[in-house]
This record gives structure tokens, C-alpha cells and sequence, in this order.
């Protein structure tokens, strides 16, 4: 009995207990992704998300107009997906009032929430620049405005996103 109460010990500070979880050298947002945001309606939460909180996909759009970029972060005891249609875009270029179709997503859930068309929020690019070792692959910032709510797709309720700031990196070779 005393044995298997042995087993039980302690382990000394200094040891596996105290160290440090390991973390992944390389984010998908690039070491200064972040997205930062309020959401209102039927979810209210503020989200702010670093590059170690953050997962970044992008994929080119249909027709190879423009580009989406997916940023997905935990928010309470889900995963939140944000994605942001930018037809417009164009690869290496900055701008004002870029017209998006924003999509948010509660994963695992079935809610989807979306804006229908292209006129009711717009994102300004602050940079666009190319990651040295890539030919494809840009750092993107910039902040996303919307002027009304995007609706559930397959429900009757609704959340507002007035002002989404966020940098992460998109690949125009995805597909």
C-alpha cells in the first residue's frame, strides 16, 4: 500500500511541472496577426485575438477575383470563424472602401451569419506587403466597417460588426 502511495508523489519544482507549453514557431497570421473587434446582437462579445490566438486560411475567389481570408479564434467555450470576401482586392495593392462580404460562423454549431450583398460593409487596406521568402504570399492589414448587421442564414437573428481591425497573411497562389 505504501508503494502505490509513493507513486503518487510529487513531482520537484523545476521538473515537467512548471515548463512552459510548447508553442508552434510559425503562425498563420505571421508574428503580428491580430484581429481585434466588438460583436453585437444575438452575440455579444469583444474579440481580440493575437497571432498566437489566430488561425489565418486564405483561398482566391471565384474567377480569381479577389481574395478570402478566413480568421478563426476561440471565443468562450467556441470557435469563431470571420471570413472576409474581398473581390476587389488585388494582389500587392492598398486602398480605401473596399466592398466585402463578411460570413461569421460559429463552428460545430450550424449558425452562419452573412451580409447578402456587397453595399453594406467595406474594408480599408492599410498594407499589403510580399513576405520575403514568398513570391505569393502578402502581409495584410487593414480594418473592415459595416454599416448593418449581418443576418443568420438559417435562423431570424443577427449581430453587428461596426469595425473589425485585423492583419494576418494571404497567399495568391491558394486555391
Amino acid at each position: 500500500m505504501l508503494t502505490l502511495l509513493g507513486a503518487c508523489e510529487r513531482v520537484p519544482p523545476g521538473d515537467s511541472e512548471l515548463q512552459e507549453p510548447e508553442v508552434a514557431t510559425e503562425q498563420s497570421c505571421g508574428s503580428d496577426g491580430r484581429l481585434s473587434t466588438r460583436l453585437y446582437g444575438s452575440i455579444e462579445r469583444q474579440i481580440g485575438w493575437s497571432s498566437r490566438e489566430l488561425e489565418c486560411e486564405s483561398m482566391l475567389r471565384p474567377d480569381g477575383k479577389g481574395i478570402r481570408l478566413r480568421l478563426v479564434g476561440d471565443a468562450a467555450d467556441s470557435k469563431i470563424a470571420i471570413i472576409l470576401a474581398l473581390p476587389e482586392l488585388k494582389r500587392g495593392s492598398a486602398g480605401r472602401e473596399s466592398p466585402t462580404v463578411v460570413t461569421l460562423s460559429v463552428e460545430g454549431s450550424g449558425r452562419f451569419f452573412s451580409t447578402p450583398t456587397l453595399e453594406s460593409c467595406w474594408t480599408d487596406i492599410a498594407t499589403q506587403d510580399p513576405i520575403e521568402d514568398s513570391s505569393d504570399r502578402y502581409d495584410i492589414s487593414g480594418t473592415l466597417y459595416c454599416v448593418a448587421p449581418l443576418g443568420e442564414i438559417n435562423g431570424d437573428a443577427a449581430i453587428s460588426i461596426p469595425e473589425l481591425e485585423f492583419r494576418g497573411i494571404v497567399d495568391w497562389s491558394a486555391k
